[in-house]
């Protein structure tokens, strides 16, 4: 029970300066990693940002662990992240494995249900999207996406049969599969 509130100058001199200096090189290596690196996260962008917040945590109140130690861990998690993502936007087999697709949960008006269950989407969830883009009726809109992200798009109005960027949708439109576009 001894030192719970204070243990040491030294170790507080410890943690502000291993703080500060790993916060610095933290960032350097992200700025250095690109803008892609902290983007709209997907699953595996999301594991990457929580291993290096836990990462930062502890390199700065583990004593045990060097700053050296802490920059290389750095390193290797942005590496692997860069790696990945750079393989990804080459690899349509490596992109599925660390990405979902983009899937369609309302069409003309229509909830898709199986798609919802599936997804695990609430009623509530949907009309907040709706409501966000101020639109009152769900047979106002003409699509709403469930992007990769866990975002919600609400496309209000299609207007043209040429659809290109919802080509990747899931099940865009319902009862069409990819094989048939």
């Amino acid at each position: 029970m001894d030192k719970i509130l204070f243990t040491n100058w030294e170790s507080i001199g410890r943690t502000f300066i291993i703080g500060v200096l790993s916060y610095i090189v933290l960032i350097i290596l992200l700025r250095s990693s690109g803008k892609r690196t902290l983007s709209k996260m997907n699953a595996f962008d999301f594991v990457i940002t929580i291993a290096l917040g836990s990462t930062f945590a502890n390199l700065i109140l583990n004593k045990s662990v060097s700053l050296a130690d802490g920059a290389v861990a750095f390193f290797t998690l942005i590496f692997l992240q860069y790696a990945i993502t750079w393989l990804s936007v080459r690899s349509k087999r490596i992109k599925h494995l660390i990405t979902s697709e983009p899937v369609l949960i309302l069409y003309k008006g229509e909830l898709q249900h199986r798609v919802i269950k599936k997804e695990r989407i609430t009623i509530e969830e949907i009309n907040l999207s709706i409501r966000k883009k101020g639109i009152s009726s769900l047979e106002e809109v003409d699509a709403i996406i469930l992007e990769t992200t866990g975002d919600f798009t609400v496309v209000p109005s299609i207007k043209t049969e040429n659809t290109g960027v919802l080509d990747d949708v899931n099940n865009f439109p319902p009862g069409k599969n990819k094989s048939d576009k």
